[in-house]
């Protein structure tokens, strides 16, 4: 995991060979010329952020704030993302959804600040109401693949080629029997091409006994992540053979805060991106049959 210096070097965090990686390729688009979309779902970004600026996703087939639904996706106004709470596109002046969104795609190489998993990518910011109903969760889903199947349809003209969506956000020892609707989103998810991030608890737990929302789900498009440090160890956060899928730098990483900042933090909430980052790069790889 690497962070830009200000001069064009890098230091090193943690191993995750990212530059071995932005060897051949640092985002964008796929081989095909499809723009790749991450759908951030957290408490909105920063829109003005000089390192995220340039990677907001917009939806250019909306007029913003003509009352009108341009591009019939059933949303009205939804110009730079989705506010489900509000039903407008009102996704800025977020906290946790900027540190979040600096891990999949601050702008890389810019001589400023750092670099997420991308240097190029775009990065579609939403917001969630209560994740204790079920109906709020699913909602707040819904909007990015609205989007990717619109991008299908449409042959590309309209809508988004989201790829992933991140949620560092759960609940503690929740039980996928008491979701059944939300683990089950993730298979509809994922059969129109979307895979799934999930940060498992920051907690010193088992979660295959314990349980945890949603990344206990079954869901094989759900992939459960906790995080690890500058040594590639696990030290505070969940753990489980059977649902927690993989590790990524976690501990002490530096990425974007809000108010055009930046600083260091710990949780599974970053892991979880910077794996999100890595699908979408996997997808930039100039390789048509990938």
């Amino acid at each position: 995991w690497h962070v830009n210096d200000g001069s064009g070097g890098a230091t090193a965090d943690a191993d995750i060979d990212s530059d071995e990686a932005w060897d051949i390729t640092t985002g964008g688009v796929t081989a095909t010329g499809d723009t790749i979309v991450v759908c951030v779902v957290d408490d909105g970004g920063d829109l003005d952020h000089p390192d995220l600026m340039a990677n907001n996703w917009v939806n250019y087939d909306e007029i913003p704030n003509n009352n009108i639904d341009d591009d019939l996706n059933g949303y009205v106004d939804d110009y730079l993302g989705w506010n489900p709470v509000d039903d407008d596109d009102d996704v800025d002046g977020g906290s946790h959804g900027v540190q979040v969104a600096g891990m999949i795609g601050a702008v890389g190489n810019n001589g400023i600040g750092v670099s997420g998993v991308n240097w190029n990518v775009k990065i579609m910011n939403m917001t969630y109401g209560n994740i204790n109903q079920e109906a709020n969760v699913i909602e707040a889903y819904t909007y990015p693949l609205v989007m990717r199947r619109l991008y299908e349809s449409s042959g590309g003209d309209k809508g988004a080629y989201v790829v992933a969506t991140n949620s560092s956000w759960g609940i503690n020892y929740g039980d996928p029997a008491d979701a059944p609707l939300w683990c089950a989103f993730y298979d509809t998810l994922g059969a129109a091409g979307i895979l799934s991030t999930g940060a498992t608890a920051n907690l010193n737990i088992n979660i295959d006994t314990e349980g945890d929302l949603p990344t206990a789900c079954s869901s094989e498009f759900m992939i459960s992540v906790t995080a690890t440090n500058f040594a590639d160890e696990r030290t505070f956060s969940g753990y489980g053979a059977t649902t927690v899928d993989l590790g990524a730098p976690g501990e002490d990483v530096r990425t974007t805060s809000g108010g055009g900042g930046y600083g260091v933090t710990s949780g599974t909430s970053f892991a979880s991106p910077a794996t999100a980052g890595a699908i979408a790069l996997l997808y930039s790889a100039p390789c048509a049959s990938l």
